[in-house]
């Protein structure tokens, strides 16, 4: 009886360990076909004849997809549970990611785009509430930082494999082997997965769409959450620009091989992944779990890794990659703590909508800074003014985490 007691509650113990294998592999598999519009947007503007800004214009498509469908998602989550959403959001990228490959006109491919993001952008609340309901907060950066380093993991990948591919065999065939490969993934995710027996519950016990949209605006009044979304803002078009520009600021301007330029988003991601897993367990050990003061540094270092970059004008593979990976340990590693923080200003039960929320926020600056990014090097000639308007938004975000440090010391006083 004493050894089946152990085995029960070892077993107990690994059940999150092995759900968080399951949440991170579908995170991993949308993340490395949604965000290989980074590195193959060479190739696409190549094959499309498209100007800078039209490349930044891809990856602003796949965020507006998730801005669309994040609060939706969030909602359906809140009453289905994550598992069978796994699915939905799997074939929902792969399809609309899988019939991009047949298309020349910019256009149309601008909305499959869209549609793949529908997916891509599910996939956090999805995912985010299976992190809530399974961790205890103590545990929830950490698992948090391994979930999302899918994101950045999936992206590297991306670039390491799918680009050095698409040079070869060109980026259709490419990319639509990765598709089929996604729903694949997608299937096993919902058979591996399970919903914990108290979101089970939690289910039965949600509000309708009514009620669901008076919560829904009831958190647009919460200044917190508000704060925490505009400062994802910020971070969130900032890592965008430099996945989708690396490659193309170091191979137009420094004169870095294609394959190298490649290597340096992989760098970057990589570093982001890492950052990812670190900042939250930084979080979770030194910090108690105070989540705004790492977003207050990964900002001070998010903007002198950009000004330091916007002053390069000549540089070898080997004397940017530090600079590249310390920029995407910040710039790509601040995800995990902004869901977690989003996450946790309201009750589990409503950890969906509310990352919903957060993410359709955090997503509207990636929709208009990479555009914005490209237009700047399309008017000025040069990558410098690009990497100054991330400079000068990292001032902006840093403001308003200060402002909501002094928010959280004051309800700490008051309760």
């Amino acid at each position: 009886m004493k050894h089946a007691h152990i085995k029960n509650q070892a077993t107990f113990i690994s059940e999150p360990w092995r759900m968080l294998i399951s949440l991170l592999i579908a995170q991993l598999m949308v993340a490395f076909i949604g965000r290989s519009i980074g590195p193959l947007g060479v190739l696409i503007g190549e094959d499309l004849s498209l100007s800078k800004s039209q490349i930044g214009m891809l990856p602003a498509a796949l965020f507006m997809g998730q801005a669309i469908v994040s609060v939706p998602a969030g909602y359906l989550t809140d009453r289905l549970g994550s598992r069978r959403l796994l699915l939905a959001a799997a074939f929902m990228m792969g399809i609309g990611y899988l019939f991009t490959t047949f298309l020349t006109h910019f256009g149309i491919l601008l909305v499959l785009v869209v549609i793949g993001g529908l997916g891509y952008g599910s996939m956090h609340p999805i995912t985010n509430r299976g992190i809530i309901y399974w961790f205890p907060q103590k545990q929830r950066g950490t698992a948090m930082g391994i979930k999302q380093m899918g994101i950045t993991a999936g992206a590297a990948l991306a670039s390491l494999i799918l680009l050095p591919l698409s040079t070869v065999f060109g980026w259709r065939p490419v990319l639509l082997i990765a598709c089929v490969i996604l729903l694949f993934g997608g299937v096993m995710s919902y058979f591996i997965y399970r919903d914990p027996p108290q979101q089970k519950q939690s289910n039965n016990q949600t509000q309708g769409l009514v009620s669901f949209y008076k919560e829904m605006f009831k958190m647009l009044k919460n200044k917190r959450l508000l704060l925490v979304s505009f400062s994802a803002m910020g971070l969130n078009g900032s890592q965008m620009c430099l996945t989708t520009y690396i490659v193309l600021f170091s191979y137009e301007k420094l004169g870095i091989s294609l394959f190298l330029s490649g290597m340096l988003l992989v760098i970057s991601e990589v570093f982001g992944s890492f950052g990812r897993i670190a900042w939250g367990i930084i979080s979770d050990r030194i910090f108690n779990g105070k989540r705004v003061i790492i977003l207050m540094i990964i900002t001070g270092i998010t903007a002198v890794s950009s000004l330091t970059v916007a002053f390069i004008s000549s540089a070898s593979f080997w004397l940017l990659a530090p600079i590249i990976a310390l920029f995407g340990f910040s710039a790509a590693g601040f995800n995990g703590i902004w869901m977690n923080l989003a996450s946790e200003l309201v009750p589990p039960e409503k950890a969906g909508i509310s990352s919903g929320i957060s993410l359709t926020m955090g997503s509207t600056a990636v929709i208009i800074v990479p555009p914005l990014f490209g237009f700047l090097v399309d008017f000025t000639g040069d990558f410098m003014a690009g990497w100054l308007l991330i400079t000068g938004l990292m001032v902006m975000v840093f403001f308003m985490l200060s402002a909501l440090t002094v928010m959280n010391q004051k309800q700490q006083l008051a309760a």
